[in-house]
C-alpha cells in the first residue's frame, strides 16, 4: 500500500427525474474533488430512486446503453479521480434489474462491477414496506478490485447487515470497504452507526459509506449520515440529514496497525453448527 490520500462520501437526495440526478451528483463530485479528494464514492441508487415497477423499468437501460454511467465515466477522467457510483438500477431483463455498483479509474474506464446480494424484503413498524427483489436480481459473487492506495471491497446497503461478506472480502486483500446506501430514517436511527462501525472493527478496515438523506418525490424518508469510518471503528467525517459531501485522509497504514493490535482475522477456527 502506498500513501495516504482523501476520499469524499456524496450525500444526495435523489429523485425521480434522471437528468436531474444526474446533474445534483456532478454538481457534488465536483465539489469534492475541489476539496481535494482523490476517490469519491456517491450513494446506492444514485442516478434514479425510483420504487413503482412500471416507472423504473421504462427509465432504465442495459449497461452498456445506461446515459448516467457514461456521464460519470466522463467526469471521472475529467476530473482525474477514482469514482465509485454506489450504485445505478441497470435493466438485465424486460422487468428486471440489477442494483449495481461502479468503480471508474480516473482514465473513465469501469475497472469493476458489483451487483448488490442481498434483497431489502421487509414489512417495518409503522407500515413500510420495502420488496426489493420483485425488481431487482441479487448478485452471486463478492468483488475486490485494485485502487493505488489498496484493493477495496464492494458492496451496496442491506449487505451491511451480514457480517460474512465483509469478512470475505477483509480476507481477499481489501483495505477499504464500500457501503453505500439509502437506509431508511427507521433503521438507520436504530442501527446505522453501530453496524458501520462493527463492520470496520471487525475487518480492520476503513469504511466509506456514503448514503441517502432526507424526504424524497417518491415518499420514502432515507437517514443520511454518510461515514468515513477508520480501521479501529473512529469516524473520521459524518454527514447530517440534508445534501452535501464529507471527506477525511485516509493512511492505509493504519489498517495494518488495526490487524497487528487484534489479528482476529488470523484466529478463524473451524466448529460445528448447532
Amino acid at each position: 500500500m502506498t500513501s495516504a490520500f482523501r476520499a469524499a462520501c456524496v450525500q444526495m437526495r435523489t429523485g425521480l427525474d434522471v437528468a436531474a440526478n444526474i446533474a445534483a451528483a456532478t454538481r457534488l463530485i465536483r465539489e469534492a474533488k475541489a476539496q481535494g479528494a482523490a476517490f469519491v464514492a456517491t450513494p446506492e441508487m444514485t442516478s434514479l430512486f425510483e420504487a413503482e415497477s412500471d416507472a423504473l423499468f421504462a427509465k432504465t437501460k442495459s449497461q452498456d446503453d445506461d446515459v448516467p454511467l457514461k456521464s460519470f465515466r466522463v467526469l471521472a477522467e475529467e476530473l482525474d479521480i477514482w469514482l465509485l457510483i454506489g450504485s445505478l438500477p441497470i435493466k438485465v431483463a424486460e422487468r428486471q434489474c440489477a442494483n449495481r455498483s461502479f468503480l471508474i479509474d480516473p482514465k473513465g474506464q469501469v475497472k469493476a462491477t458489483y451487483d448488490k446480494i442481498h434483497m431489502f424484503d421487509v414489512d417495518l413498524p409503522g407500515g413500510e414496506t420495502y420488496r426489493e427483489s420483485r425488481n431487482y436480481r441479487r448478485g452471486e459473487r463478492a468483488v475486490v478490485a485494485d485502487l493505488p492506495w489498496g484493493k477495496l471491497g464492494l458492496s451496496v446497503c442491506y449487505d451491511l447487515r451480514f457480517p460474512q461478506l465483509y469478512r470475505a472480502l477483509a480476507k481477499a486483500g481489501a483495505s477499504f470497504l464500500t457501503i453505500p446506501a439509502a437506509f431508511t430514517h427507521t433503521t438507520g436511527t436504530a442501527h446505522w452507526h453501530v453496524l458501520q462501525r462493527a463492520r470496520a472493527i471487525e475487518t480492520g478496515c476503513f469504511v466509506i459509506a456514503p448514503a441517502q438523506a432526507g424526504l424524497h418525490e417518491n415518499g420514502r424518508r432515507t437517514y443520511g449520515h454518510s461515514l468515513i469510518i477508520d480501521p479501529w471503528g473512529k469516524i473520521l467525517a459524518e454527514g447530517e440529514e440534508d445534501v452535501g459531501v464529507i471527506v477525511a485522509d485516509i493512511d492505509p497504514a493504519k489498517v495494518a496497525e488495526a490487524r497487528a493490535r487484534v489479528p482476529a482475522l488470523t484466529h478463524d477456527r473451524p466448529f460445528a453448527t448447532p
